[in-house]
């Protein structure tokens, strides 16, 4: 019998294989990941996911690293004719803040939410915590948005992540339904692409990354 470092070679054989069993190799979620493309919200239309499908895409969105099992986030679901009554309110807000607007402007606010059948507003509750940080937590709710981006994807549907001002002003955000010690991560917008994507340039790897070594 063959020994690696006193150990037979056969265990090795055998480990290297469980690990096979339990992550084998998936080069079509390779191929999706490195294909990946977000998809203007404007470019988006009916129709858009499902009950079952939304269930699904959600499901897979709260998989991801939580430090302590803490679920610091959670979903609201924007669709339907709610997402014009949204519209409504935030040109309310705006206006309040900045002045009467112009035509174009007005247009741009009323229809922030109705770009896309389903807009998914991910929110982050994080708080002081006496083992995780906050900064992890909050690191989860954005792994979530990730995640919900590429279900939708996955699902057969397109999907942008966006901010925008009313994720930062406490009145729009209250409005739509965030907590008082809560806050956006964003808000994903799903839908069925009417056109291809546009590539852009992404990072040169050798540009952002290194090899550690002690300074």
């Amino acid at each position: 019998m063959t020994y690696l470092m006193g150990i037979p070679w056969t265990s090795f054989t055998q480990a290297a294989s469980r690990m096979n069993m339990y992550t084998p190799r998936r080069q079509d979620v390779l191929d999706f990941l490195l294909s990946r493309r977000s998809h203007p919200s404007i470019t988006l239309s009916e129709p858009g996911p499902s009950e079952n499908d939304l269930d699904t895409v959600l499901t897979a969105a709260a998989r991801v690293p939580d430090h302590g099992k803490l679920a610091p986030w959670r979903f609201i679901i924007y669709r339907g004719e709610a997402r014009q009554r949204i519209g409504d309110r935030l040109l309310s807000f705006a206006e309040e803040k900045e002045g009467p607007f112009e035509a174009q402007r007005r247009e741009q606010e009323l229809t922030r939410f109705t770009r896309a059948p389903v807009v998914v507003g991910v929110v982050s509750r994080a708080a002081v915590h006496p083992k995780i940080p906050v900064w992890e937590q909050q690191l989860s709710a954005g792994a979530a948005c990730m995640n919900l981006i590429n279900a939708a994807g996955a699902a057969g549907f397109a999907a942008q992540w966006l901010t925008e001002w009313y994720s930062f002003d406490p009145d729009a955000s209250r409005f739509l339904g965030c907590g008082d010690e809560e806050r956006f991560a964003g808000f994903v917008h799903i839908g069925t692409p009417t056109q291809p994507p546009t590539e852009r340039a992404r990072p040169v790897l050798s540009d952002i990354r290194v090899d550690w070594s002690e300074a």
